[in-house]
């Protein structure tokens, strides 16, 4: 029986490297990886042998016959991959991987003088580069950041009803405690020391500090009280120590969430979950306590273009859509919705939204109390946040009014400037080429390429950043350094 993986395929492509007959697709040297939703099994290809679902790090990959009722769809869509796609079929038995010259991507000399590195910031992006350096050189590594846990988007990210994802953070922990590595957690770059002071105590020093600031909508009225970006709402379920316990408001029973990527499915999700759910999972408990007081009934996803076009992954609606204790429905304000839905091709994501239910919204009545429902809006662009002194509506496109307690913006992350680096203000990262910000100073991660890509893509742009690094020190453009730091 195959093997399938589910939703939470964090496609950091360990499941590549142990599969005998190369099954899993798209492979890190693939056109397609890091464009597709996640990575997907050959039915029939795969020989069952389960080394993909034993070095997963996040618990995604299932024999087909033991998928829950939950994830029995993802047996399709991993088979769906395939269906125009041709593959080469492995004889399983011992037909490997084909053999071909060796490949050595980087030229390291045997002598090689270990390197004093400093990591900055412990999320996904900074420990693929950590991993990199203790795996593959004999490099002497100081990992900071600026919060008193590690973790970075795992642990304050994630939302806390997705356990296997969190799971990473266990692949990342174990380097903590590695001989070569030291952690120093409260210690902020620009404030605690400086970027300059950085440099001069490591040869060569990554920066990975995410994108942890939100993008404006640029319309009138949205920084009116209710009115809050997504960033904020995660923080605060996650229990991040930069926000407030009681930041978020849940007396409004109408929510409308501007924006349809998996961050505002997330949210969604979270403030109509039933909170007996949730009790048990990383939630902050102060948030817990809220939600089970929440009188939020309805939460509005608005998005600007149409169902083709969203900006969700297959996987994140599919589980939305599964959900029993929450009725999704689809907004009918504007034909053109419908008829996308009908006629959308097996597969997609218009396809995906084919057996909910349809509704034109009165939105000028306030919500039912019979259940909690999502309500998704395409085609419709929010143009004003109407209110005097909090918000009350959001005007959006065709001058309708969308009778709303809050609106939460979740129209994506940029990076933030950091004292002594250069910043692109205009795409929130640090300039660079390939990694490298000057000889010495590099970046890794979304402050590097943009809030793009889920966990795994991170894996491919701390090789590419490292491999710089490396570079530049075999070339001599980095040296050995002359102080310690304490």
């Amino acid at each position: 029986m195959p093997y399938a993986i589910t939703q939470t395929c964090c496609s950091d492509a360990t499941c590549v490297k142990v599969c005998p007959v190369n099954c899993i697709h798209p492979t890190p040297d693939e056109p397609d990886f890091g464009t597709t939703e996640m990575l997907y099994i050959d039915p029939a290809t795969c020989i069952d042998c389960s080394a993909c679902a034993d070095a997963c790090p996040v618990d995604a990959i299932f024999p087909v016959d033991k998928l829950t009722a939950q994830l029995q769809p993802y047996a399709e869509v991993n088979a769906a991959y395939y269906a125009d796609r041709t593959v080469e079929h492995h004889d399983p038995a011992p037909n490997f991987h084909r053999w071909g010259p060796p490949v050595f991507h980087r030229n390291i000399p045997s002598d090689f003088a270990p390197l004093d590195v400093a990591v900055v910031g412990t999320g996904p992006a900074g420990m693929y580069a950590v991993e990199d350096l203790l795996l593959h050189t004999n490099a002497r590594v100081t990992l900071i950041d600026r919060l008193p846990v590690a973790g970075g988007l795992v642990r304050y990210g994630v939302a806390p009803d997705h356990p296997s994802t969190k799971k990473i953070s266990e692949t990342f922990r174990r380097f903590h405690t590695h001989p070569r590595l030291r952690l120093r957690l409260g210690v902020e770059v620009g404030k605690d020391v400086s970027v300059d002071e950085l440099a001069a105590k490591h040869d060569a020093v990554i920066y990975a500090v995410g994108a942890s600031s939100a993008r404006s909508l640029g319309i009138p009225g949205e920084d009116l009280p209710g009115s809050v970006p997504a960033t904020e709402v995660v923080a605060w379920y996650n229990g991040h120590p930069d926000v407030a316990a009681d930041a978020i408001d849940l007396s409004a029973e109408r929510i409308v969430l501007v924006g349809n990527g998996n961050v505002a499915l997330d949210v969604a999700r979270i403030l109509t979950s039933d909170p007996k759910a949730l009790a048990g999972t990383t939630i902050s408990p102060t948030a817990l306590a809220q939600l089970r007081a929440s009188k939020v009934r309805e939460v509005v996803l608005l998005a600007r273009r149409g169902p083709d076009a969203a900006a969700y992954t297959s996987p994140e609606l599919l589980a939305l859509a599964q959900r029993e204790d929450v009725d999704l429905v689809v907004d009918t304000h504007d034909p053109q919705v419908a008829a996308t839905i009908d006629a959308a091709e097996p597969g997609t994501k218009a396809a995906l939204l084919q057996g909910l239910p349809r509704e034109s919204v009165d939105w000028s009545a306030p919500p039912s109390h019979a259940r909690r429902r999502i309500v998704l809006r395409f085609n419709s662009a929010p143009q004003e946040v109407l209110g005097e002194t909090q918000v009350r509506a959001l005007r959006v496109t065709g001058g309708v009014e969308i009778a709303a307690g809050r609106v939460i913006r979740a129209v994506g992350y940029r990076g933030t400037e950091l004292p002594g680096l250069p910043f692109d203000a205009e795409t929130g990262t640090i300039p660079h080429e390939g990694g490298r910000v000057r000889p010495g100073t590099y970046v890794v991660g979304w402050i590097k390429r943009g809030p793009s890509g889920g966990i795994g893509a991170n894996r491919t742009c701390a090789q590419e950043t490292v491999g710089t690094l490396l570079d530049d020190a075999v070339a001599g453009r980095i040296g050995k350094t002359r102080a310690v730091m304490g």
